[in-house]
């Protein structure tokens, strides 16, 4: 499983969070303390909005342990939304373009977890990509996969509805394909200006995912940055964050979504 973290607020060095921290994401590269994989070495990347519309994004196959660029890259990038993702591979190949956030016009997406049985199901799964989306897609992952369905559904306008009827459909093609491996998706996802993040699995026991107001900041990790676990939120089970401008966090319940999105 990955690692990953999340910042909506004012605008911030990437370092602060990225590479600083006792318990930073560098640091879980080499050592995640509630992961399966405690290494996590398959590539990393780190994605932020600027002065225009659509991310940045710098994705490499090295550790990020291993990346002097990356270090340079975050003490001198400012933003107030970026990700960044370290990769533990899950069966696809290590690739640049395999390597999280994955981004698509203004958007960028990022997720730990797996579709159980991917490979029983790959060409069921790309063939609800639709046509005007498909040749965006660059890797081979599923993750990447379920981005683009869910940006097909409307995740530019309603992204828990598109999320969740992605969720819901996908987890019903691995119970007709009798696949007994969960769906597992722990994820974030952006448009430059709200921030939601999503802690679901079918088997109810998705990825850790905690959450953290620093003075009106939200930080979304999936550890905590350091030892102070008092200031560390878990996100619940089967729920969404929902960071929007000017507005408090609200929490959404994932299975009532998928409700509603039938």
């Amino acid at each position: 499983m990955c690692r990953w973290l999340a910042y909506r607020g004012r605008p911030r060095l990437m370092e602060a969070l990225v590479t600083q921290p006792q318990h930073s994401l560098i640091a879980q590269s080499l050592h995640a303390d509630e992961s399966k994989a405690t290494t996590n070495g398959d590539g990393f990347g780190v994605g932020w909005y600027g002065e225009r519309p659509q991310p940045g994004l710098y994705r490499e196959v090295r550790p990020a342990w291993s990346d002097e660029n990356l270090r340079s890259i975050c003490a001198q990038v400012r933003s107030p939304m970026f990700f960044a993702h370290v990769r533990a591979s899950t069966g696809t190949a290590i690739a640049r373009a395999n390597c999280h956030p994955f981004a698509h016009g203004r958007h960028m997406f990022m997720h730990n977890g797996q579709i159980g049985g991917y490979a029983r199901l790959k060409r069921r799964i790309e063939a609800m990509i639709p046509d005007e989306l498909y040749d965006a897609r660059g890797g081979a992952t599923d993750s990447e996969a379920l981005f683009l369905i869910a940006l097909s559904r409307g995740l530019a306008e309603q992204p828990v509805a598109a999320l969740a009827s992605t969720l819901r459909d996908v987890a019903a093609m691995m119970r007709e394909a009798g696949i007994e491996e969960a769906l597992r998706f722990t994820a974030a996802v952006s448009d430059g200006e709200q921030l939601v993040a999503v802690r679901w699995a079918s088997d109810e026991k998705a990825p850790s995912l905690y959450h953290r107001d620093d003075e009106g900041d939200l930080i979304v990790v999936s550890e905590p940055l350091d030892t102070d676990r008092a200031c560390w939120r878990p996100v619940p089970q089967g729920c969404a964050l929902i960071a929007r401008p000017d507005a408090p966090v609200e929490v959404r319940c994932m299975n009532e979504a998928m409700r509603q999105a039938a």
